[in-house]
């Protein structure tokens, strides 16, 4: 599932509608909250069991079908209840699909196994500590589905070890393909993590060259440069942790269920933890190894950005103690050309009191000689008029 939390409820519908289109009535079925199955019976004896389990981070289908005559034979391929169909493609990415055969009383020789399991290689063994045989060839057939061949001679001997049998096969394959599944990513995110690790070397070693000639441009610049190279390995390595995060629980699942198995190796055929251990040994600590790797280069890359960070910082204060040097400076100038005003305002207004001071003086000079100075004297002079009368005589300076 590809969101868990959103596609498991969804899963669980999902089956309600399955049981619905396989024509289970509610009364033959029942579903919880993580599990649920339901079981129908054809007119002519068959039944058809469909169980859905709701796990972590999948949802697994067993769709059984058990013949109503013991004697009939049943081979390999679409399962053969009457009128029987899937009806749709269940959610999220398919993880597995496995062919599983149940005959007791019977025996298989190494030639019909051959011809009934069809791979390069074929894998059988007995488990449970019982006459329980297991075979395999982990190929996938026409179908797409992987083969399982179980029988025993007695159905007595098989029949109350069938659901532990059943349950142990279906989670080693599972969790051995939910290993698997993100494997081609982890090889491309390797691939892209060499990249990283070669572009920040060769970061690093230009750095160490030139950083002590370096302007706060080219600090800048291979700063972003960084940041940006750190964002995309920071991307990357959440993607793959959360793709490989549980590979370390699904190892310890599938190497407890193969304990589980207590297989006993027959003539015919290796065990099938042989195969399983091959497939997925050491493919976790890859995994887990590879985590590591881009853990320490996201924090070469941290400390590469802290050591220029701390550079470029040292370039600003260096750049704001001589602005405060210059402001100081101009602050000191400003300070001394005022002065320099002030004085010389006082030295203008100090004139200017003298020269009013003068032109005051002599105004008040001037009035006082006018107001103590001798008048003119005056000559008058009569002048008769022609009637004969005397008028007062007519003043002339």
């Amino acid at each position: 599932m590809a969101n868990p939390a959103i596609e498991r409820p969804q899963s669980r519908k999902e089956f309600q509608e399955l049981l619905h289109c396989l024509g289970i009535k509610k009364s033959d079925s029942a579903v919880e909250n993580k599990v649920g199955y339901g079981v129908a019976t054809a007119p002519n004896g068959d039944r058809l069991i469909a169980i859905w389990e709701a796990h972590t981070e999948n949802y697994s289908y067993q769709i059984w079908h058990i013949p109503g005559d013991p004697a009939q034979l049943l081979e390999f391929g679409p399962l053969t209840y009457p009128g029987y169909t899937f009806p749709f493609s269940p959610l999220g990415l398919q993880v597995n699909a496995l062919d599983i055969l149940i005959t007791p009383a019977r025996e298989y020789d190494q030639q019909e196994l051959a011809s009934l399991l069809r791979g390069p290689q074929l894998y059988a063994c007995q488990v449970l500590a019982e006459s329980i045989t297991v075979a395999t060839s982990f190929t996938p057939d026409e179908h797409g589905r992987e083969r399982y061949l179980i029988w025993s001679p007695s159905p007595d001997q098989i029949r109350p070890k069938l659901p532990r049998l059943i349950d142990i096969l279906i989670t080693v394959e599972n969790y051995t393909h939910l290993i698997l599944l993100p494997y081609s990513a982890f090889t491309h995110a390797v691939d892209q993590v060499q990249i990283f690790e070669q572009r920040h070397l060769y970061q690093r070693s230009l750095i160490t060259k030139e950083h002590q000639q370096a302007t706060h441009a080219i600090l800048q610049q291979w700063l972003e440069s960084l940041t940006q190279d750190f964002l995309e390995v920071g991307r990357l390595a959440d993607s793959m942790r959360y793709r490989l995060s549980a590979s370390v629980p699904y190892d310890r699942i599938v190497h407890s269920n193969t304990l589980a198995l207590q297989e006993q190796p027959v003539s015919f055929g290796r065990t099938l933890s042989d195969y399983i251990h091959w497939k997925i040994i050491g493919v976790v600590d890859g995994y887990q190894q590879f985590l590591t790797r881009i853990h320490s280069l996201e924090q070469d890359f941290e400390g590469t950005i802290a050591i220029l960070r701390a550079k470029v910082d040292l370039g600003l204060q260096e750049q704001n103690l001589s602005l405060q040097d210059q402001n100081r400076n101009l602050l000191l100038s400003m300070d001394k050309t005022t002065k320099s005003q002030a004085i010389l305002q006082h030295t203008v207004e100090g004139l200017s009191v003298i020269v009013i001071a003068y032109y005051l003086s002599g105004l008040a000079t001037l009035c006082l000689s006018g107001c103590f100075s001798r008048p003119p004297d005056l000559e008058v002079s009569y002048s008769p008029c022609n009637c004969g009368r005397s008028f007062p005589p007519c003043m002339r300076l």
